[in-house]
């Protein structure tokens, strides 16, 4: 009998060579075994390997659908593409001039004497110039880690990596929560970590939730995101900051802290290293304050912990470029990011404006800051299918699966949710439905930063004129 896998290969040839295209539904399972000469069974294991690649989006009752942006890759540390004309997908801010602001700074290291340097080999734990510069520039009011702590990959995402393959053993669980950045699933699942779903509400991950998941079998680390949280852009509170580490220490549970996107909050919150040094690695990196392309990762270890985080990075070959760490020196010292960083908060609240416009009176969570919206759909439609519809209008969006890390149940609209919540200071509109018990497979998430403020308008007033009809 064929393998299920190599079949699947076909599907994934003509996904990619665009004979089957976004939103097109395939055949049912069995007319799909019928006319491929298959067994019921093998279909199914065909169609759950396409879920599990990405290639496509099934939902119960409604079929099976090309997703709008399959993933160029499997790999865990990769970013998905889209051939989407309209990207809500990927979420890469840019600056107007940023090109123009980051060329002066290279121009120095283009000197043949500088380059000769530059193209040398970087030791996980960077340069002293730039470990202090790092320092600088995550410092934050109540909180400035010594740069002795600092290692430095290419990006944060492989930071992440560094962080939990550092800490957690093959077979090891991790608690998280129950809606999270995507690839740190894939991640996860690479490196041989069970992820355990941790209920969250109007501000992040419940500390009580995090004790009960330890007792019931102990976990070995946690991730977390306690600013602007992707998808739902919550943000933790001082109050719940210092109650988590407090969770966290009594336990002696080690925690990675994903600040990827902190740069975009103006309020004075400390990371959670500011309260529980001793456990917590934490997480930032350049690719969304300057640019994916030249990109640097930071990873702030406890003390005595860096040697092993930097054995990680170089058995992952993870490690920063040399070129990449001088020139993100350059950009801190010239205050090229503090520059950048300004531009984008700008231009995040100034997105953020035009979704209160043109989806005012639906049910979102999302925070002016932000860089991305947590939209909860009216009661006729469910993420897979409206995701299909919007590809069908040349516009890619997420579908709320993609970040659940699964076991936790529906919630109420309205209600302090499992998987979502209203930032503070940010906004939450709700539409006519809003008592509707919702779940991941009822939402999806806007990713705002990666199209022209006209080609965001106007993908949002068609994403709004398809949710006020029916699938």
């Amino acid at each position: 009998m064929e393998d299920y896998r190599r079949i699947a290969d076909r599907i994934a040839d003509e996904i990619a060579a665009g004979r089957l295209r976004p939103g097109e539904r395939l055949p049912p399972q069995r007319v799909f075994a019928r006319r491929r000469g298959i067994a019921g069974s093998t279909a199914g294991r065909v169609y759950g390997e396409l879920v599990r690649r990405g290639l496509v989006v099934g939902e119960v009752g409604r079929g099976t659908f090309v997703r709008a942006a399959p993933p160029a890759s499997g790999h865990a540390l990769a970013e998905p593409a889209t051939t989407s004309p309209i990207n809500l997908e990927l979420n890469y801010p840019s600056a107007p001039g940023q090109s123009e602001l980051l060329a002066p700074a290279l121009a120095p290291l283009l000197r043949p004497d500088v380059l000769t340097e530059s193209l040398r080999t970087a030791p996980a734990t960077g340069t002293a110039a730039a470990r202090e510069a790092a320092a600088a520039l995550l410092a934050t009011p109540g909180w400035r880690p010594a740069p002795s702590r600092l290692a430095f990959a290419g990006n944060a995402r492989q930071a992440i990596a560094a962080a939990l393959a550092s800490l957690v053993r093959p077979g090891g669980r991790v608690g998280i929560e129950s809606l999270t950045y995507p690839l740190v699933k894939e991640i996860a699942t690479r490196l041989g970590i069970t992820l355990v779903p941790l209920p969250m509400d109007a501000e992040g991950l419940r500390p009580e939730a995090v004790a009960a998941a330890h007792r019931s079998t102990p976990l070995s680390a946690v991730y977390v995101q306690p600013t602007l949280h992707n998808p739902t852009s919550v943000t933790m509170g001082d109050r719940r900051r210092r109650q988590l580490a407090s969770v966290v220490t009594d336990l002696d549970l080690p925690v990675v802290e994903d600040r990827i996107w902190s740069f975009l909050h103006e309020g004075p919150l400390d990371p959670l290293g500011a309260y529980a040094s001793e456990r917590t690695y934490v997480v930032d990196g350049l690719s969304k304050r300057v640019a994916p392309g030249l990109t640097v990762g930071f990873l702030v270890a406890p003390e005595g912990r860096v040697e092993q985080v930097a054995a990680a990075l170089r058995s992952g070959v993870w490690t920063a470029s040399r070129f990449a760490l001088e020139a993100a020196v350059r950009w801190i010292a010239n205050g090229t990011v503090e520059h950048l960083v300004r531009a984008k908060r700008a231009d995040a609240a100034s997105r953020q404006a035009l979704v209160a416009e043109h989806l005012a009176g639906f049910s979102l969570r999302t925070d002016p800051h932000a860089y991305y919206a947590w939209w909860e759909l009216p009661y006729s439609w469910r993420a897979d299918a409206f995701t299909a519809a919007a590809a069908d209008r040349g516009i890619a969006i997420t579908p709320g699966s993609a970040f659940s890390v699964g076991g936790v149940g529906p919630h109420v609209r309205g209600a302090a949710p499992q998987g979502t919540g209203t930032t503070p200071g940010g906004t939450h509109a709700h539409g006519h439905d809003a008592r509707r018990a919702t779940s991941p497979q009822d939402c999806v998430r806007l990713g705002l930063a990666s199209t022209a403020h006209q080609e965001l308008a106007r993908a949002l007033r068609t994403l709004a004129g398809i949710a006020r009809t029916h699938p």
